[in-house]
């Protein structure tokens, strides 16, 4: 008999089962991997974004639809908290652009490894390879889990943090929303956020692999501008991705198959469209009896200058001299709004992460205890809350796994 068992050796459940451990628990952490923590050793291109330098606010903002929801896990551990906590375990941190903090050895394996010892040390009991298919309850009371093989494990406290869908060859296959259905939870629709997306336009595939920096992406439904981001997207074989897309993509995923959907890319947002006319004319004006297509060089990334002057009405060998006022008008609009049209996602296979989940209304936010079953608790990303990018949705997982580990 345990006094509580985490069904999830992720984020919130390594962090769930070693505060709880260290409170004096026995503590069973079950785990359907080979080894824990596979998905925050993808986080971050593997360096792994652990969390944000910003205020809690500013965290909570982050969480645009069920932030509140948090207040009680992030203002009992707070993302300083975290950052002193692995400072402890021997991994140190620094804050880079967007205040994100990263390990110093932009390594997410540092912090697994940090993580296993913190458990190991507290004594948690670990089982891998053991996939849970069911909660037991009698009544409104927990009383343990079943595995796939039929073994049962007993304790009067169960954590379900199993993650949601995205990224499924980490273990993230949804069974965490059926386990919580099961048991009387509702699940507000899944969809796949923070996610590359696919444009319809031939041209995007020959920029693949093209990474664009200081520009800015405005998402554009039925014609209406909806929201602007800024900073740094790649072009890929299939559309675009990149910070500021995967940030514009959850709002994308809302309006797939309802509405048209572009994506306005502005080059040069630093630069008004006076000013960019300006830089426009002194580089024509250098350049002026070279062709057209050798007048780009300064302003643009090579790769990116074909597409530009085949998007363009003017014709790469006309000499530069020759260009026309209406002409180059044409060419600034390119440069300061080139569309592509959005069709799709790349799916839960390459989304960071789940939009919606088990429904907050039926969690204690201050315990994460289920408000309809006794002794049932859940973390992370299984949970209908998630964030944009910049280490938010990780802070989250670890604040509700801390949050459920001093409840117990």
């Amino acid at each position: 008999m345990y006094d509580l068992i985490v069904v999830g050796g992720g984020a919130a459940g390594m962090m769930a089962s070693g505060i709880a451990a260290n409170r004096g628990k026995k503590v069973l952490l079950l785990e359907k991997n080979e080894q824990l923590g596979k998905k925050i050793l993808i986080t971050g291109k593997g360096r792994c974004n652990l969390t944000n330098d910003c205020e809690i606010e500013e965290i909570i903002k982050n969480f645009p639809d069920n932030g509140k929801f948090l207040y009680s896990a992030l203002y009992t551990f707070s993302n300083w908290q975290l950052k002193d906590f692995f400072n402890k375990l021997g991994v140190k941190t620094k804050v880079e652009r967007g205040d994100r903090i990263f390990p110093i050895s932009d390594s997410a394996r540092d912090v697994v490894e940090a993580l296993k010892r913190f458990i190991t040390d507290a004594g948690v009991e670990i089982k891998l390879k053991t996939s849970v298919d069911k909660v037991i309850a009698e009544g409104k009371e927990v009383k343990g889990v079943k595995d796939s093989d039929e073994k049962e494990y007993y304790s009067s406290n169960v954590l379900i943090a199993v993650g949601g869908k995205s990224y499924p060859t980490t273990g993230s296959s949804g069974d965490g929303y059926t386990m919580a259905e099961e048991l009387g939870h509702d699940i507000s629709m899944i969809k796949p956020s923070l996610v590359p997306l696919k444009t319809k336009e031939e041209w995007v595939k020959e920029l693949q692999g093209l990474n664009l920096r200081n520009v800015s992406a405005t998402l554009i439904i039925d014609g209406k501008r909806k929201k602007e981001e800024f900073g740094e997207m790649l072009f890929t074989h299939f559309g675009v991705s990149g910070p500021i897309i995967l940030t514009l993509s959850r709002d994308v995923v809302d309006y797939l198959g309802k509405a048209q959907i572009k994506l306005s890319i502005n080059l040069k947002p630093a630069l008004s469209y006076e000013q960019l006319d300006n830089r426009l004319q002194r580089d024509f004006e250098e350049y002026s009896r070279k062709q057209f297509k050798n007048s780009l060089g300064d302003l643009l990334p090579s790769k990116l200058i074909p597409v530009i002057i085949s998007l363009s009405s003017i014709p790469e060998d006309k000499e530069v001299n020759q260009i026309t006022k209406e002409e180059r008008q044409e060419l600034l609009e390119l440069l300061s709004n080139l569309e592509v049209t959005v069709i799709g996602t790349m799916g839960f296979n390459l989304s960071i992460v789940t939009k919606g989940g088990i429904a907050t209304e039926q969690i204690n936010p201050s315990t994460m205890e289920s408000k309809l079953i006794q002794g049932l608790y859940f973390a992370g990303e299984v949970i209908d809350v998630d964030a944009y990018t910049g280490g938010f949705n990780l802070q989250g997982a670890f604040s509700m796994g801390y949050l459920v580990g001093s409840s117990i």
